[in-house]
């Protein structure tokens, strides 16, 4: 968002902080939830809170505050949907309908499928930290904000990450990813 954003009027402020982050935030909901309706919902909580909050966020840079409340609102429904009934990934795969719905197609479009293989063999907090990072250019202290690690704990896991991805494309054949 550009700086001059942080002056517009409410309501358009509003609309073009929807428009800018919208997008973002789903894939980054998708990514914690692993269900695009979910995510959906997560993220209209999300500009719910916003309407609520408005004074209290940084107009010129709402990015840090909206991931984060995205965030807490995709791990609580992953947590609430977890106590109610866990299902064997082997029974989601077998209910699931051979179609996907247009705009998950669009968000698995928009990733290349080895940069996802090599994410998806990193734990979960480093694949969080390295999405936050590379994915929507949030600055380590804006992921230890989100996250609620140290800013030298971030620096710490995305190199750690960066240092098992070099080790597995490494380890892929020359020509394998074009």
């Amino acid at each position: 968002m550009a700086p001059e954003t942080a002056t517009l009027p409410e309501a358009e402020w509003f609309a073009e902080v929807v428009r800018d982050l919208e997008r973002p935030l789903l894939r980054y909901a998708f990514t914690l939830i692993r269900d695009y309706d979910r995510a959906k919902d997560a993220v209209q909580e999300t500009f719910l809170e916003l309407v609520k909050c408005t004074a209290s966020v940084d107009h010129g840079r709402p990015a840090p505050w909206l991931f984060t409340v995205c965030r807490a609102r995709s791990v609580d429904r992953v947590r609430k949907e977890s106590r109610m009934k866990a299902l064997p990934t082997a029974d989601l795969a077998e209910r699931a309908s051979s179609v996907a719905p247009p705009d998950t197609a669009v968000l698995a479009l928009e990733a290349s499928a080895e940069a996802a293989r090599l994410l998806g063999l990193l734990p979960e907090r480093e694949q969080e930290v390295v999405r936050l990072k590379f994915q929507e250019g949030l600055s380590y202290k804006e992921i230890a904000d989100v996250t609620g690690h140290s800013v030298s704990h971030v620096g710490v896991m995305i190199h750690y990450a960066i240092q098992r991805l070099r080790k597995e494309l490494d380890a892929v054949p020359q020509g394998a990813l074009r």
